[in-house]
């Protein structure tokens, strides 16, 4: 029943998300949906903080929370924790479990059934505040371990049989892929949002493969799940007392760690001395016990040795291996120790990241320089090296090396050099990795011509996800660390690095060279801004980018194309690709993410093969880097977003609405400021003001924007630039606040 005083907080609330909403369509369906919560019993808990939230006049936050209900993406949904259908929270995932119960009986029937449920560490405390502080909620304190919980119960109350990891211990996302398979689960599910901020969570969905389904499986799935409007729950201690919820035996643990450790190909190279950091995360348990075991040195970098949900000692709180920061502290101890390399995962522990202690050129030297991020691409075609190079000969078919069409040509230039088969064109997600590893298993057959998981080598995508292990069937750190550590051996007996074993490879195959850049576009109306670009490169493609002719246009959506007719909705969202060749064997592809508010710009320039020079190579690091700029200044004027090229260059952590706002309110705000100056008090003060202002930016704002304000003042030359650039180059703003 509804309170006596909640017809005026209707009323409130719909005026005032028609007020901010930009598509009067998004602000009637936020109310529809927030009305539904307010009134509902299912909701109740949630009563005070809606009030609050209408009481203090929070109704972009409202909208943004209300407007659809978080979508069903790569495999599950996953978005900030919070209120409302497109948050994540006991709701949305209990609903979401229940439609995969109602899926999995309609498959397999009423009989005993078993699925395995993983997590890692995440811990919701608000960072981004979106909630009234003071105000009852049922989510502020909830760890993923809470999460998994609720889906326990879901699973329980439909009668199956539920496999968690013990009290006080996670379960990485590529070991919980790896348990399905070992124990004969048909379904898994992963409680988890990756890399994402701290304040996100998501569910994870595996099939019986240990890999996600893919379409039109998934569309079934989503459908399912769309029509739930009750969610069923068994309390857990009832569900134990039944037998229905069950520890993980260790021997699954154990036989994980072999199945990995069976990848290893050179075991005299254990030279190498690496730091190793879980970023706080599950990885302690995979990859650093399995660097370990297989023989290695192994330094773990203090600071982000504890699982920790918050990511406190990770620069931005941004656990990404894709991000340089996030390799820092290794880096820096890794320098102190004297390793030869630094490695991090991610807090589900199924990327890998890769930093290399890079030596002088000269001959004979060996005195350390500096330290080397290695891109994914990098990382994904150094593995493909030494995988292909160190082939056991018993295996007599010629190996298979699967990656995705976004990753770089030069694992494809590799892998055929190496005399692999490769399918170089597989769709954006490591769950057609994994598919297509189930089509040679269940047809004996790849690319029309036999084939078995004997001959699998590798299955690599750019955004740092290896799988080494026909074991398991998505991308797995602890595989990607192994091999990397065995190689850094084998080159350090030679007196070289990993860089010079990327240098030898250019030489070989010729220069690619990568860049990714990303537009955040947050809320109901940064989808809308995602969908009118791609609509608008559809109807009027560019013929011309940054002075280079577009040769052809690749839509992936073509049902004529090569990946043929869309076979359904979820088939048309992961196809939801463009591919635009451009002159001097240039090409770019733009992809809307299926898990973050974001449109993804990925760039390649290739060299010829076979000749490699460094001037070249700068050459073409130049030429990419612009390419990439050009790329994402046109794309955002496609919806009239037209943004001061300079404050691009902030880090893509930030929104493009950040960006703007800090480029024409912010910036000239700070400077007024800084002109009026009249002491070091002042100054303190203006300091304090500009942190009170970059709060809504997130942790880290102000080292976040310094690439910014340094092309500004490289650029324009403003008056009082050095002391602007220095309320930028603040040490402890890399922190992670």
């Amino acid at each position: 029943m509804m309170a006596a005083d909640d017809g005026a907080t209707l009323v409130a609330a719909r005026a005032g998300l028609l007020a901010v909403a930009g598509d009067p369509a998004d602000a009637e369906r936020a109310f529809a949906h927030f009305r539904q919560w307010l009134q509902g019993r299912a909701w109740r808990a949630w009563h005070p903080q809606l009030r609050a939230l209408v009481d203090e006049q929070r109704f972009g936050t409202l909208l943004d929370c209300f407007y659809r209900v978080l979508p069903f993406g790569t495999g599950g949904r996953r978005g900030p924790v919070g209120v409302g259908p497109n948050r994540f929270n006991p709701w949305t995932l209990g609903a979401t479990v229940q439609g995969h119960v109602r899926w999995l009986r309609r498959i397999h029937g009423p009989g005993p059934l078993k699925v395995v449920i993983g997590h890692d560490v995440r811990r919701f405390e608000d960072m981004r505040g979106e909630l009234i502080p003071d105000v009852p909620d049922p989510v502020r304190g909830l760890s993923s371990r809470d999460f998994a919980r609720v889906a326990a119960e879901v699973y329980t109350a439909a009668d199956f049989t539920v496999l968690l990891p013990p009290e006080g211990e996670d379960l990485s996302t590529p070991e919980l892929g790896f348990a399905i398979r070992h124990l004969g689960a048909v379904a898994g599910l992963a409680v988890t949002a990756s890399h994402n901020h701290p304040d996100d969570n998501g569910g994870k969905f595996f099939g019986a493969t240990g890999g996600q389904e893919v379409p039109p499986q998934d569309e079934d799935l989503a459908r399912e799940v769309e029509a739930v409007d009750f969610v069923d729950r068994m309390p857990l201690d009832r569900a134990r007392a039944s037998g229905l919820v069950v520890d993980l035996d260790p021997a699954v643990h154990a036989a994980y760690l072999d199945a990995n450790l069976a990848t290893l190909r050179c075991p005299q190279a254990r030279s190498a001395r690496v730091v190793f950091s879980p970023l706080h995360g599950t990885g302690g348990r995979t990859v650093g016990q399995a660097l370990v075991r297989a023989g290695f040195t192994v330094d773990v970098e203090p600071s982000q040795a504890e699982p920790d949900g918050a990511f406190p000692q990770v620069p931005f709180r941004c656990p990404n291996p894709e991000v340089p920061a996030a390799l820092s502290a290794a880096e820096q101890t890794g320098e102190r120790l004297g390793a030869d390399l630094a490695l991090v995962c991610d807090p589900d522990a199924d990327r890998i990241g890769l930093s290399v202690r890079e030596r002088q050129h000269d001959p004979g030297a060996t005195d350390p320089v500096r330290w080397r991020f290695c891109s994914g691409d990098e990382i994904a075609a150094l593995v493909c090296h030494h995988v292909l190079a160190n082939r056991p000969p018993e295996l007599p078919g010629p190996p298979i090396v699967l990656k995705t069409a976004v990753t770089s040509s030069l694992v494809e230039r590799v892998a055929r050099r190496r005399g692999a088969r490769v399918q170089a064109d597989l769709r954006v997600g490591f769950k057609f990795i994994g598919h297509e590893m189930d089509e040679i298993e269940r047809t004996g057959l790849f690319l029309g011509k036999p084939a078995t998981l004997d001959d699998f080598a590798l299955g690599a995508e750019e955004s740092h996800g290896l799988l080494l292990s026909a074991a398991m069937r998505d991308k797995d750190a602890t595989g990607g660390a192994l091999a990397l550590a065995e190689l850094a051996s084998v080159e350090k007996a030679q007196g070289r690095t990993l860089v010079d074993c990327l240098e030898r490879l250019w030489q070989e195959v010729g220069y690619v060279r990568t860049t990714l850049r990303s537009a955040v576009l947050r809320g109901a109306q940064g989808r809308n801004f995602i969908e009118r670009i791609q609509a608008s490169l559809r109807s009027a493609p560019w013929t011309e980018l940054a002075g280079r002719a577009v040769l052809k246009v690749v839509d992936r959506q073509d049902p004529n194309g090569p990946l043929g007719p869309l076979r359904s909705g979820t088939d048309r969202a992961s196809r939801d690709v463009l591919v635009f060749h451009l002159e001097g064997d240039a090409r770019i592809t733009l992809r809307p993410s299926g898990t973050e508010p974001k449109t993804k710009i990925y760039v390649e320039l290739c060299g010829p093969e076979g000749r490699s020079d460094a001037a070249s190579r700068r050459t073409l690091d130049r030429a990419c880097a612009g390419l990439a700029d050009a790329t994402l200044v046109a794309m955002l004027s496609r919806v009239d977003l037209r943004p001061p090229p300079w404050c691009l260059s902030a880090s893509d952590l930030l929104s493009v609405e950040h960006k703007i706002s800090f480029a024409e309110q912010l910036l000239p705000a700070l400077q007024q400021r800084l002109e009026a100056l009249a002491g070091d008090e002042d100054l303190a003060e203006t300091d304090g003001w500009l942190d009170q202002q970059l709060r809504p930016y997130g942790p880290g704002a102000r080292a976040l924007l310094l690439p910014a304000v340094q092309r500004l003042c490289e650029q324009d030359r403003p008056a009082g630039a050095a002391r602007l650039l220095a309320r930028f180059r603040d040490e402890g703003s890399v922190r992670g606040g």
